[in-house]
Formats: structure tokens, sequence, C-alpha cells
């Protein structure tokens, strides 16, 4: 079994979430831990003007989930994802190991990295924690 960890962005649609936001948000947390999945971090992220429509909404919410999942269970969880009706449009993103903590702790609002710290650490510029700090400095 190996364990993957996401980056999922949903797109709500924006009445069924203002009728019931933890009903819609949560029955979208909830498929990923009735599949064995481990949700690190979720939360609204914004409710927007869309660009062009879809399904024909013109409005939806945006919610960002992090989570641990067996890789071979992602497949089912996008299909139980395609048959919800909540959900206009959602995208999974598998994240580097190296990088959740920053993203983890950026989504809960702990603590705001600088993105080209981010970038060096993505591509391995960076390999102990004094070439950060001086950086930063």
């Amino acid at each position: 079994m190996v364990t993957g960890i996401y980056e999922c962005l949903f797109l709500f649609d924006s009445n069924h979430y203002a009728r019931d936001p933890g009903g819609v948000s949560g029955a979208a947390q909830n498929m990923i831990t009735d599949m064995g999945g481990e949700i690190l971090v979720s939360r609204l992220w914004a409710e927007q003007r869309l660009a062009y429509q879809i399904k024909g909404h013109q409005k939806g919410t945006y919610w960002l989930t992090y989570f641990k999942l067996d890789t071979a269970k992602l497949k089912e969880l996008n299909r139980a994802y395609q048959l919800n009706e909540s959900l206009l449009r959602f995208m999974f993103t598998r994240v580097d190991a190296r990088l959740i903590d920053a993203l983890v702790a950026h989504a809960q609002e702990k603590v705001v990295v600088p993105i080209d710290v981010l970038e060096k650490v993505a591509v391995g510029a960076v390999d102990d924690e004094e070439e950060i700090e001086a950086d930063e400095e």
C-alpha cells in the first residue's frame, strides 16, 4: 500500500453550500476518510463569480483540502466526486512530501512562507535550514 499526499481544490455549487456549508464540505471530507484517508487540513478558500458558466452556475465556492490516501483508492475517490451533485469541479494534485509541512501550515494560516523559499526547497537548491535563514535576512 503506497500512501500519497494530495491537495484537492473543490469548486462547490454556491447555492448548495449556502444552504448547508457543513454538510457540503463535510460530505467531500467524509468520502476521503471513508476510503481510509486522513485529512491534514481542510478550509474554505473563496466564494466568487466564475469566469464562465459551469453547469449553468455563475458563482462558485472554492474549498481547499490536503489529505493522505492510498494511491490505489484515488480512482475510486475520483468517481465518487464525479457523482456528487454539490461539486461543480475538483482537481487532485500530488504534493511533494518535503513541502507538505509548509503548505499545511499556510493553509491553517499559521505561517506565511515566502514563495522563493518553497521554490528552492522544491528543486532541492536548499539543503539545510541555515541557508533558508540567510536568505530571509
